[in-house]
């Protein structure tokens, strides 16, 4: 992700997140961060899914993860998952956290195929719905 794709993100980020949405300020910040790696899934010009890394080795956080509804089912959500996952053991990060909707199953799926467990919730975290908290320990040798 450049500085270039903010608006579009951003744009996304309030379709898909309208009571949550991150400020362009926000994610101007994030990627001024030397510790973040943001990228983004293109379809033609558009962008249609964006994810967010912060690695503190050993341990590293999906920031935020989005893909388009109408790109959904195409595998964009796995790609994006698989280039963070990769980044961060590049990093030396072996313990990956998240927060994920409560009310957002699609999502926790993705997360479980990709070995993250449940290990708490936040309660309220997000508006309307509270957080599970997942942890992805990398097996040694793997980060796949």
């Amino acid at each position: 992700m450049t500085a270039d794709d903010v608006p579009a993100v951003i744009t996304l980020e309030r379709a898909l997140f309208p009571l949550d949405a991150w400020s362009e300020d926000m994610l101007r910040d994030e990627l001024a961060e030397p510790t973040r790696h943001y990228v983004v899934a293109e379809s033609g010009d558009t962008v249609v899914g964006y994810a967010g890394l912060r690695f503190v080795p050993p341990e590293g956080d999906v920031q935020t993860m989005a893909v388009s509804e109408q790109v959904w089912g195409r595998g964009i959500g796995s790609a994006l998952l698989t280039e963070l996952l990769d980044r961060a053991a590049a990093r030396g990060v072996t313990h990956m956290f998240l927060e994920v909707r409560s009310d957002n199953p699609r999502a926790q799926d993705l997360y479980k195929r990709f070995g993250f467990v449940q290990i708490g919730v936040r309660r309220g975290y997000y508006n309307g719905a509270d957080a599970f908290v997942m942890r992805r320990v990398a097996e040694k040798g793997t980060h796949e």
